[in-house]
């Protein structure tokens, strides 16, 4: 006959045994791609307006954050209407509109072969620590149409728009013979070949600031909503107390 506990470390197993090979996935395609932390804080305002102006300038000629109104940015980044019009509002006639990119799609296609995706969501689908080693990851590849290549997206279409400020670098890699006969190639470092406009400590806090306010357009209510969540847990464990009690006032007749 089964015990509970037995049943129980059954139960754990299972689930175990489920979990840990897809744990191990996630680990080998997380090192593979290279993903490094981006420790980012969508709370940071700063960060946020600095994130703005960055993406207006640099991602919205291709891009657009079509799921985010400018009146909406500007409330939450703290921004005067007069501040959205002047610094922001590029590709909008009025502050409800939505941030739509400048480029037509036909020509993005024509030009790049695939229409710059919409990145509103992108930091939900892909995660945050993705768009910030995928801007930092592009290296030269003279095999690619645009001569550059890039380690966390292999074969993107998207040029390095932002190899003024980081520089080129190129990725090393160490090559060996495979049992098959074919070639292993595995990353080893990325090496400058050109210094850009910032340092690399300035070109990590420029990544950052656009991968944070990319986390933000993913979902502006976010802040709020963890701080709904933890008024709702503490007003349910006021009312687990007062429920405990209840329950031993009830239970203290009960003989």
């Amino acid at each position: 006959m089964i015990n509970a506990d037995s049943l129980r470390l059954t139960v754990i197993g299972a689930v175990m045994a489920l979990l840990v090979p897809a744990l191990a996935t996630a680990v080998t395609e997380g090192e593979s791609q290279a993903i490094q932390p981006a420790h980012n804080y969508v709370g940071n305002v700063e960060s946020l307006q600095r994130g703005a102006k960055y993406f207006v300038n640099y991602c919205l000629g291709c891009h657009s954050a079509k799921y985010v109104r400018y009146n909406r940015l500007a409330e939450d980044l703290g921004l005067s209407e007069e501040q959205l019009i002047e610094n922001l509002m590029f590709t909008g006639e009025r502050p409800y509109d939505a941030m739509t990119n400048a480029m037509p799609a036909e020509d993005a296609e024509r030009w790049f072969g695939v229409a710059p995706p919409d990145l509103s969501l992108t930091a939900r689908s892909e995660g945050v620590d993705y768009i910030y080693s995928y801007l930092k990851s592009f290296y030269l590849d003279d095999e690619r149409p645009t001569g550059v290549n890039n380690r966390v997206l292999e074969a993107s279409a998207m040029p390095h728009v932002l190899w003024e400020l980081q520089g080129w670098q190129e990725a090393i890699f160490h090559e060996e013979q495979a049992a098959d006969g074919g070639v292993n190639r595995e990353f080893v470092r990325f090496e400058p070949v050109t210094q850009g406009v910032l340092s690399a400590e300035e070109y990590d806090r420029f990544v950052r600031d656009i991968a944070n306010f990319l986390d933000y357009v993913s979902e502006p209510v976010q802040l709020e909503r963890r701080n709904l969540g933890v008024l709702v847990i503490l007003f349910l464990l006021v009312f687990l107390l007062f429920a405990w009690m209840l329950k031993k006032e009830y239970w203290k007749r009960v003989q």
